[in-house]
């Protein structure tokens, strides 16, 4: 008898184990609300357990601290403030995985689409869509947010700015600008970030979400307007463009919108999303040059993957479906990249997918 106890513990205690919280930050109407969570489950790949632990507008882009303290979330609006900003809301995350609001502050800059925060949890980026800056503002020990100490503007006279990601790498800070056609990098000095470089793009590539090798040799940057991938190397003292190359099928010929891209844990894999083909595709990445080959685009079973993930073990690929109001799971072949479709979760208007 007891050791039918033990053992029913301890098989309950090793499912716990398996499932870790996923959060979906959505565009909200009738049916969404704000912030969702999910039991992901690491060795089948379910979804479970769905609520609601953050109510808003369009609480669209999500980040969270590395101590998994507190949570980030940007409201995709322009009526916050007479400026005609969006909001950025802090969290603190419970331990049921619900999220407790610390306080909201201007995003000083109209439809903020992206957040991101810096390895030590001490500083978040946040980028305008339509207001074309960026904010930066200082994180407080219990987690709330001062207001922005720097807005940088990259809007011009003669060209409107869409500043739509931004990345923090130790004492750097590096943004995309789809409107501009660059990708921004600035230097940390004196609390402050100083522009050291802007990364040309093809006219009218429309960069929008990039990621950084873990070594910072390289950086891939997904173009929304050309549908093309940018693979940028590290110099003596700057980046160099070493390749650009379709995400798309070469007999696809309709309209598209590249989205997000992500490399593999192992970095020997390159991911990214097409709006309109409606697919994930697949890379080969060379180690060694950093160059890139087409091996796979896969359907992502609904319409207009806005925002995809990797599951923590990259066992698991997760991708949110604005139009069909679905997450789409893969399961990852970690020795070859292929993606193999699993089954789709039922979910109101997705945006952004954040283990």
């Amino acid at each position: 008898m007891k050791f039918s106890f033990l053992l029913l513990f301890m098989c309950s205690g090793y499912l716990s184990a398996q499932n870790i919280p996923l959060y979906i930050g959505t565009y909200t109407n009738s049916e969404s609300k704000g912030i969702y969570y999910y039991n992901f489950n690491t060795e089948t790949g379910k979804l479970t357990n769905k609520k609601l632990v953050a109510e808003g507008q369009n609480l669209s882009f999500l980040t969270i601290s590395s101590d998994r303290k507190n949570l980030y979330a940007v409201g995709e609006t322009n009526t916050f403030d007479t400026n005609k900003s969006g909001v950025v809301n802090a969290y603190s995350v419970n331990k049921n995985g619900s999220l407790k609001l610390l306080n909201k502050v201007s995003s000083n800059g109209a439809h903020p689409c992206h957040i991101s925060i810096n390895s030590n949890n001490t500083k978040i980026a946040v980028s305008n869509y339509t207001g074309g800056t960026t904010a930066i503002y200082n994180i407080e020990k219990n987690g709330s947010l001062n207001n922005a100490f720097q807005v940088i503007n990259h809007n011009t006279p003669g060209i409107k700015s869409h500043a739509h990601a931004s990345k923090f790498l130790n004492n750097e800070l590096f943004i995309a600008d789809l409107g501009r056609d660059f990708l921004a990098q600035y230097i940390e000095n004196n609390n402050k970030f100083v522009l050291k470089e802007n990364y040309m793009m093809t006219p009218k590539a429309g960069p929008r979400h990039f990621d950084i090798s873990k070594n910072s040799a390289f950086i891939y940057v997904i173009n929304e307007l050309n549908s093309t991938v940018t693979v940028l190397q590290k110099g003596a003292d700057k980046y160099h463009e070493i390749q650009t190359i379709s995400t798309l099928s070469k007999d696809f010929i309709e309209f598209n919108a590249c989205a997000d891209i992500h490399l593999s844990a192992n970095e020997q894999f390159l991911y990214g999303s097409n709006r309109g083909e409606n697919t994930i595709v697949v890379f080969k990445r060379s180690i060694e040059d950093g160059t890139l080959n087409k091996i796979q685009s896969i359907s992502v079973e609904g319409d207009w993957p806005r925002n995809f993930t990797l599951a923590p073990k990259g066992n698991f690929l997760l991708v949110a479906n604005q139009k069909s109001n679905n997450i789409s799971v893969y399961k990852v072949n970690k020795q070859t990249g292929i993606l193999k479709y699993l089954y789709s979760e039922a979910t109101a208007i997705p945006v952004c997918l954040l283990f």
